[in-house]
């Protein structure tokens, strides 16, 4: 349950820095979309004229006159432009008298002159026409016109460069709002008066602006508030001396320090004005341009939620190992669609998608390690005492297997016993009995742990092992069987050892045998121990004190001595106590 709740946090908090937008999530997915949208080609119809620092000194300094201006308009003409625009704003008069000779020049084409924001008044409404609510539109400020006698042979734009939030400009309003109606972009209003029309439609639906339409331009698709993603394309650009405008619409412009802002767009471009309108006018045109659709919001919202919780489910079913490579794909599977979405001009965000995969990833991987960190201390904790190390990593590595709560399991036993070990502890001194009991002890966990065996308990003297309770065994008789030569062989060498230091030699008698057992946790609240149940266990321990009768080291009983893989013999069937009918038993041949 917890894990769930930590599943509906990160939803929460992912999902939210797309709601809210907040800087450095806007600057990362624009970044995306610079680095994949991908490069158009320029129409035929616009060149870039650059007046430079070299021009402005030909002509005499800044400003240029506007008889200059005028002579550079009737050239572009001639040299066969189909049109100028002058992003270049002339609020104030010509101090050498030449506005009228200007103005004559900008009659002979179609010519479009710039406006800037600023503190000025908004200039007549352009005619639009509102096809759904008017709703939309980002706000213009004061303008700074041009002077009357220029206006009356030319148009006006809006030359305005709006920036995200990296302060790069990316998207250029088509229209722009004003107190009386709408005001055009300058790109904008060059296209609408080289297709002579006289109207913009402007298309809304319950998100604000959807489209805008030019008569004889197809629809343009734009964000709600009306702005166009611009498409940096590689438009011609010429100077004064070569004028190579044949057929062109020309945007004019100062290059020359100083003069025009230069405007930071992507790929650590600065632009003039003039640049940054003929990019508008050209991504109007481009059929195939990029755009951020009305349902763009709702995509990435979805895509983030189907990811964060694909990720949590095959972390979490399929583990560390597996979930690594299925969250892997996932995460390429997201980026491929990103990809294929943008290069089709739909600018849906998938980074964020990335992103929130990656931090869904680490969180659920690190629970999953926390997890199995805990789980295989409790593994380490609960069975180290019982165990062969080499079976306790087994079972952290598997932990599936640890069933403790009970279970029925078709198992192998051993009951031990040093024979006599009462009065030899009567007559030696309690160091030595320590030392003798500590050894013996030793040398039985050793050859249980030789052979997988599970150490289960010592009662004094007595010790009790157990195989195919806790980690399956299939040849667990044997198994048991080999552990018993093991400890007779153990004690054989402990004798030589406690010849040599003239301590007491030791005996011990087995009892092997198998059977149906409950294996599991048995004990008080507080204070349990996994260990068997069973009939089996308990003729295990009659058999191993048996052997005294019979004169043998070892007793093993019938469905133990099935399945051995060791010549045994039979012995005279023994009577036990707890058992109406004798019972064979078998020993080493």
């Amino acid at each position: 349950m917890k894990n769930v709740y930590t599943l509906l946090g990160l939803i929460f908090i992912l999902s939210s820095v797309l709601v809210i937008e907040p800087n450095i999530y806007q600057t990362l997915k624009l970044k995306t979309f610079d680095t994949l949208v991908p490069e158009q080609q320029p129409s035929e119809y616009f060149t870039i004229l650059n007046i430079t620092e070299k021009d402005i000194a030909n002509e005499g300094g800044y400003p240029l006159s506007r008889q200059t201006l005028a002579q550079i308009q009737i050239n572009l003409l001639r040299k066969g432009a189909i049109g100028v625009g002058w992003v270049i704003a002339f609020p104030q008069p010509d101090r050498f008298g030449g506005d009228f000779e200007f103005s004559e020049a900008l009659s002979f084409s179609p010519s479009v002159l710039a406006m800037f924001e600023g503190n000025g008044e908004y200039p007549p409404t352009t005619g639009t026409v509102i096809l759904g609510d008017d709703i939309g539109g980002l706000k213009a400020k004061g303008v700074i016109q041009n002077i009357e006698v220029l206006k009356q042979n030319a148009s006006q734009g809006l030359a305005v460069a709006r920036t995200d939030a990296d302060n790069l400009v990316r998207r250029l309003p088509l229209l722009m709002r004003t107190d009386d109606g709408w005001v055009a972009s300058y790109g904008t209003e060059v296209l609408k008066l080289l297709a002579g029309a006289d109207t913009y439609v402007i298309k809304t639906n319950v998100n604000g602006i959807e489209e805008i339409r030019v008569r004889g331009l197809p629809p343009v698709k734009v964000d709600s508030l009306g702005r166009k993603w611009i498409s940096w394309v590689n438009t011609p650009q010429t100077n004064l001396a070569e004028m190579d405008v044949e057929n062109k619409f020309v945007f004019v412009g100062f290059t020359a320090k100083g003069i025009m802002p230069q405007i930071a767009v992507p790929n650590n471009k600065l632009l003039e004005p003039h640049k940054i309108q003929a990019a508008l006018a050209e991504s109007i045109l481009i059929q195939d341009s990029p755009y951020i659709p009305d349902y763009g919001k709702a995509v990435e919202i979805l895509l983030l939620l189907v990811m964060i919780i694909l990720t949590w489910i095959l972390i979490n079913i399929f583990g560390i190992s597996l979930g690594i490579i299925f969250t892997g794909l996932l995460f390429v599977s997201t980026g491929v669609a990103g990809y294929y979405f943008i290069q089709q001009g739909l600018l849906i965000d998938f980074t964020w998608s990335l992103v929130s995969e990656f931090v869904t990833a680490s969180t659920a991987f690190y629970l999953r390690f926390r997890e199995q960190y805990k789980l295989r201390q409790q593994i380490k904790q609960q069975f180290g005492k019982y165990l062969d190390p080499r079976m306790v990593k087994k079972l952290q590595d598997n932990p599936e297997l640890c069933q403790v709560n009970g279970k029925r399991v078709d198992c192998s036993i051993i009951f031990t016993d040093l024979r006599g070990f009462t009065s030899l502890s009567e007559s030696v001194e309690p160091e030595v009995v320590t030392y003798i009991m500590n050894a013996v002890l030793d040398a039985q966990v050793q050859a249980a742990n030789k052979y997988f065996g599970c150490t289960d308990k010592f009662i004094g003297d007595a010790g009790m092992f157990h195989w195919n309770t806790i980690i399956p065994q299939e040849d667990h008789h044997n198994l048991a069987l080999r552990a018993a030569k093991e400890i007779e062989r153990n004690i054989d060498q402990l004798n030589i050892k406690f010849k040599e230091e003239k301590i007491p030699e030791v005996a011990i008698g087995i009892g092997v045998n198998s059977g149906i057992c409950i294996a599991g946790n048995f004990g008080a609240t507080d204070r349990f121990a996994f260990s068997l149940i069973g009939d089996p266990c308990n003729v295990a321990a009659r058999l191993e004190s048996s052997t005294k009768v019979a004169g043998v080291g070892v007793l093993i009983g019938e469905e133990t001595a099935k399945h051995s893989k060791f010549p045994l013999k039979s012995l005279t069937p023994i009577e036990v106590k707890g058992k109406a009918k004798a019972l064979q038993v078998y020993t080493w041949i």
